[in-house]
């Protein structure tokens, strides 16, 4: 159920899961109230839905036929999408984040949905390969420690960061956590290549694209990896390795809480008031993936601030 009559979304995609974790087919209604999803009534399905708190109704046959006629209706923006088959989810997260860094493992876990966590070990080690969805909650790629040098560098916790990351970096054979960081970007570039599905959030998305095209480039003051970045980096980018982002300019200040100009979080001024946004309805028929990705119990979403926030247009690549 959707607009606003879902009184627990993050569940309802839970239950979703279970089912299908079950070997029960669900039909995703895709920009029909939300994105509803529509399942043969079992008693057990019914009881669990109960007892997660998810809102529900049980239709007759008649009645399931009836929206799918309307569905196919080539006049109407919605679909039809089969779910067969649970992905195997995992999490790149560490393990002693901090309490912002628990965004996405809260929600999977509140809504009841199996994963695991993996981080630098096991992606270098090709244990990538066992999942078909990858979540990367705002990790720093490029090997500057989220740039939290200036307001942390004292911080116990800082420091304990990168002695650690720079400990695992030379365990797993690299010189530089610079460099680990690339390697690990290049195995989930692999992943993906395998078809593997990648999502990131907050600065694993610039961060992510900036150290692909940094490929053989220091970009890291002395304070990240005990050596100056190189003068020229900024000229030696190579956006063709990226999946997102192109002619983006370095934030080489070490001092400044930015990694490029792919970030438009300064230009973000809306009162928090009034700092909400529109979901977009993609053509459900036509551009599936698209329309999946914008199925909400709400069209209008609250804004949220972080260390990337938003994009500038002008940086992002073409063909997405």
């Amino acid at each position: 159920m959707g607009d606003g009559e879902q009184k627990n979304h993050l569940k309802a995609y839970g239950i979703a899961f279970w089912i299908l974790q079950n070997d029960i087919e669900v039909e995703w209604l895709l920009n029909y109230r939300g994105g509803s999803f529509l399942i043969k009534h079992y008693k057990t399905i019914e009881e669990e839905c109960i007892i997660r708190g998810v809102t529900y109704e049980v239709i007759a046959n008649v009645q399931a036929q009836k929206i799918k006629s309307e569905i196919a209706d080539p006049e109407v923006n919605q679909e039809i999408v089969k779910l067969e088959k649970s992905p195997k989810i995992a999490v790149y997260t560490p393990g002693g984040k901090q309490p912002w860094d628990d965004a996405v493992t809260m929600v999977l876990t509140y809504a009841e949905i199996p994963y695991d966590k993996v981080y630098d070990q096991e992606v270098i080690a090709g244990e990538m390969i066992k999942y078909d969805w990858l979540h990367l909650h705002h990790e720093d790629f490029t090997g500057q420690y989220g740039k939290f040098y200036r307001n942390y560098k004292n911080a116990e916790w800082y420091r304990r960061q990168q002695r650690e990351t720079e400990e695992m970096a030379t365990e797993l054979g690299f010189e530089k956590v610079s460099q680990l960081k690339l390697g690990v970007a290049k195995k989930i570039k692999e992943f993906t290549a395998g078809g593997g599905f990648l999502f990131t959030m907050c600065s694993g998305t610039d961060s992510y694209d900036i150290a692909l095209a940094a490929d053989g480039v220091d970009i890291c003051d002395y304070m990240y990896d005990g050596d100056p970045a190189d003068p020229a980096a900024q000229s030696k980018l190579d956006f063709n390795n990226t999946f997102a982002f192109k002619d983006f300019v370095l934030k080489s200040n070490p001092l400044e809480y930015e990694f490029s100009s792919i970030d438009a979080t300064i230009s973000h001024r809306s009162p928090e008031s009034q700092d909400k946004f529109s979901l977009f309805e993609f053509s459900a028929k036509w551009d599936v993936v698209p329309a999946m990705l914008c199925q909400s119990h709400t069209p209008i979403v609250k804004g949220f601030m972080g260390q990337t926030t938003d994009f500038y247009k002008s940086t992002l690549n073409p063909m997405y």
